[in-house]
């Protein structure tokens, strides 16, 4: 990764991040991780070491990220969504030698005087980033990539774009707004580290989202790409005002995760223009967040696709329709964690992804998102991790959570309760117990509490169709 950073230098003066008001060329910024990195060395910051950076999307959070990895010790992206609890479960599995938040001596070190970075010996199979991904029993698990991993991503993201530019065609430098964030493999991996690769400009819109702010980034900093999730994109094509604002330098809107609904596509259209294409893809923290790619044309044809395989992924549907997935962007492993590492990465570096789905023609179609997972926006959602809390409620007896549809979301968090006998219940007491413990975006929306037991299976399974029936009999 540093010798990719030391590549940069061909384009020293081309803006690198749009941070709000704030900029930052590959020149300057080249220079700002010198100074980070000399100023990690003497914290007693070594090669293996746990760096985790904690703060919303900023420039001190990617040079951070990159004096981080150049000096061969491991950055650790934190969700600043989590609660206490979540925080403190990552801190204490990866045992940080330093951790720098918004109130980082970071940004001090932003200017100054030429420093060289120090020189440290790295493999390309050295590890180089940790990102934790929700638990599918509770705790998150952390993501190992490797400077291999990572170079790789860089390198099938711009096969394919050349493989879509015509021949004789240079495109110029992309202007890519990112409404995603850091500590997210779409934020990180497709947004700085591609960028960085290109040579291209990262945007970020200042503040929390709004989609006339939104809007307004665009007209003003005349974005021609747009990497997004679909919440967010749909907020912004469904806006009353979309069409008052100059959007026409935008060219391509992207997206992950899961198939995008035809009347999505079809609004992206109505409101940005006939000149504006879109791209869907399909991967998981696990392997960078890249396996496949759908390109505008195939989208036209089959909108419910994600896509063929990037370079260098090969792709397999077994048996029992379950996805795997094998290349050099399939990360190390999990950390600290050896047996979830085996669970998931097998002896030929097949990575089971838990993902149901068929391969049609050459194409990607996703079934199901591993069986109970709840895709809130961008965010994979665990139901066990929402059982488990409100199981440790002292008045709560059974509980079972789901996923409705949303046309804002695609899904939404619901819960049905059961109280324990001659218990009281309300929905902003559970509310509020759950908050406490988990990041906001798994709190339930939705909530039935009702003294009938769960429906359940001769073997005792819960029925969750049933409980979702619960919901629209409740509507």
């Amino acid at each position: 990764m540093g010798e990719l950073l030391d590549r940069s230098l061909e384009w020293a003066d081309r803006e690198y991040i749009v941070d709000g008001d704030r900029r930052i060329t590959y020149g300057e910024h080249h220079a700002a991780v010198s100074r980070v990195a000399a100023y990690l060395v003497k914290q007693g910051v070594e090669k293996g070491d746990r760096v985790a950076i904690f703060g919303r999307n900023s420039i001190e959070w990617v040079v951070a990220f990159w004096a981080t990895v150049s000096v061969g010790a491991i950055a650790v992206g934190l969700n600043v969504w989590w609660a206490k609890d979540e925080l403190d479960y990552a801190l204490n599995d990866c045992s940080p030698k330093l951790l720098i938040d918004d109130m980082t001596p970071i940004a001090a070190l932003l200017d100054g005087p030429e420093t060289e970075r120090p020189f440290v010996e790295i493999d390309e199979d050295d590890p180089a980033l940790i990102l934790y991904t929700s638990g599918t029993t509770g705790r998150p698990k952390g993501a190992v990539h490797s400077h291999r991993n990572l170079n790789c991503l860089v390198q099938a993201q711009q096969a394919i774009i050349a493989a879509r530019v015509p021949p004789g065609m240079t495109l110029p430098p992309s202007r890519a707004l990112t409404s995603t964030p850091l500590f997210h493999v779409s934020g990180l991996h497709s947004g700085v580290i591609a960028c960085m690769g290109a040579g291209n400009t990262i945007v970020w819109q200042d503040g929390k989202f709004d989609p006339v702010s939104t809007l307004k980034v665009i007209e003003r900093e005349r974005c021609s790409t747009w990497t997004t999730m679909p919440t967010t994109l749909w907020r912004v094509v469904h806006e009353p005002t979309a069409k008052d604002y100059d959007t026409s330098s935008l060219f391509h809107v992207g997206g992950g995760g899961a198939a995008w609904s035809a009347a999505l596509q079809q609004a992206i259209r109505d409101t940005f223009g006939e000149h504006i294409s879109w791209g869907i893809g399909y991967g998981q923290t696990e392997c960078c967040g890249l396996a496949t790619t759908s390109s505008f044309a195939e989208l036209q044809e089959h909108p419910d696709t994600v896509g063929r395989p990037v370079p260098t992924v090969e792709l397999k549907v077994d048996e029992n329709d379950e996805i795997y997935i094998r290349g050099p962007m399939v990360m190390l492993g999990y950390w600290n964690n050896e047996a979830a590492t085996k669970a998931t990465v097998d002896e030929d570096r097949w990575l089971r992804t838990g993902d149901l789905g068929e391969i049609r023609d050459g194409l990607l179609f996703l079934s199901t998102r591993r069986t109970d997972l709840i895709l809130r926006g961008a965010e994979n959602v665990y139901p066990a991790e929402i059982e488990n809390c409100l199981e440790g409620h002292p008045d709560v007896d059974e509980v079972v959570v789901v996923g409705l549809p949303d046309d804002e979301f695609g899904q939404i968090v619901a819960a049905a309760v059961v109280p324990t006998e001659g218990a009281t219940l309300s929905e902003d007491e559970l509310v509020a117990y759950v908050k406490e413990r988990l990041a906001y975006f798994k709190v339930p929306s939705r909530w039935v509490i009702d003294p009938a037991t769960l429906p359940r299976t001769a073997t005792g399974k819960v029925v969750r169709a049933e409980v979702m029936d619960r919901f629209e009999e409740k509507s």
